[in-house]
């Protein structure tokens, strides 16, 4: 049962997700890069932040430990963040598909990005990922809301009702 929770959540952050990405197709160049929010800036530096994160969370269950997110300046314009988040997504998706149930208390051991030491049971660190897009995705959302661009209802039931359709 928690394995379908877990996809379930997933495949609702990357519907989320998307329809965060197609309301900024609605902005200018000018507003996707210029300062604009809450935490992170810009809507820029918020997605690649946003999916630096999942990826290296992914990396980190895999056993790898990434030394640094990734570099906003890498990604110059919308269609360059949507490509890299679309691999990050399927590899996500494939991590995801093959993950069973007596893996999810294996205590996974990393390295954050500053040097420190971590280690949690992988659920605890799927959980933590999926919570992270959630924060950010909601300061995205704001940002696009103030330029006049609400990605509108992202409520978990709007997309359950979606997918049932």
């Amino acid at each position: 049962m928690i394995i379908e929770v877990i996809r379930t959540l997933y495949g609702y952050s990357a519907w989320a997700n998307q329809r965060v990405l197609e309301k900024t197709a609605e902005l200018s160049e000018h507003q996707f890069l210029e300062d604009a929010g809450p935490n992170h800036g810009s809507l820029r530096y918020t997605f690649v932040h946003t999916m630096s994160g999942q990826w290296i969370w992914l990396e980190r269950w895999q056993g790898t430990s990434p030394p640094a997110m990734m570099n906003d300046e890498d990604f110059p314009d919308l269609s360059s963040v949507r490509a890299r988040w679309a691999e990050i997504e399927n590899d996500t998706s494939r991590y995801l598909d093959r993950l069973e149930p007596d893996q999810l208390d294996n205590v996974i051991s990393y390295t954050t990005t500053g040097g420190t030491p971590g280690a949690y049971p992988l659920w605890h660190l799927i959980v933590q990922q999926v919570n992270h897009q959630t924060q950010h995705r909601s300061e995205a959302a704001v940002m696009l809301t103030n330029f006049g661009h609400s990605p509108g209802d992202l409520d978990f039931v709007v997309y359950l009702s979606a997918i049932q359709n």
